[in-house]
């Protein structure tokens, strides 16, 4: 299972709204998460041909776990990576780098990932529509001395 997951991979949460004309591969990878089968390349062609856009979010996340068993510390180092993603509410993730190494005899992965965000708007996280409560809100008028 962990060939599933190497440089170039991009994991997208289960229920992201997606172009309808978009034709996409996935593989069910970890519980609420898929890997895209299409090459991130042609997988951004697609989105952006569509007219939706497929945000990279500048910066990238880094996830180690120690282990003997490689597939259980690649799962969960690509967990932690998940749950940053989660966290910082985008909906896919693209793996720029995995390593295996060990120090001091301790073998470890390290999964490094770009954070990407797949929507229709032009604006990153753009909000649907605001309460009604916040669009009535405004400051108090100050009285004058």
């Amino acid at each position: 299972m962990t060939d599933a997951i190497k440089t170039g991979t991009v994991l997208m949460a289960e229920g992201t709204p997606l172009p309808e004309s978009l034709l996409l591969g996935r593989k069910s990878y970890s519980s609420g998460w898929a890997i895209v089968s299409n090459t991130p390349s042609t997988f951004e062609r697609a989105i952006l041909e569509a007219g939706w856009r497929f945000f990279f979010v500048a910066g990238g996340i880094t996830a180690t776990a120690f282990g003997f068993d490689r597939d259980r510390a690649m799962r969960t180092a690509v967990g932690r990576i998940i749950a940053q993603t989660k966290s910082r509410n985008c909906n896919s993730v693209e793996i720029i780098r995995v390593t295996s190494t060990s120090f001091l005899k301790l073998p470890y992965v390290s999964v490094s990932a770009h954070l990407r965000h797949i929507q229709q708007g032009l604006v990153l996280h753009q909000p649907v529509a605001l309460p009604a409560w916040t669009v009535s809100l405004s400051p108090a008028p100050v009285k004058p001395r």
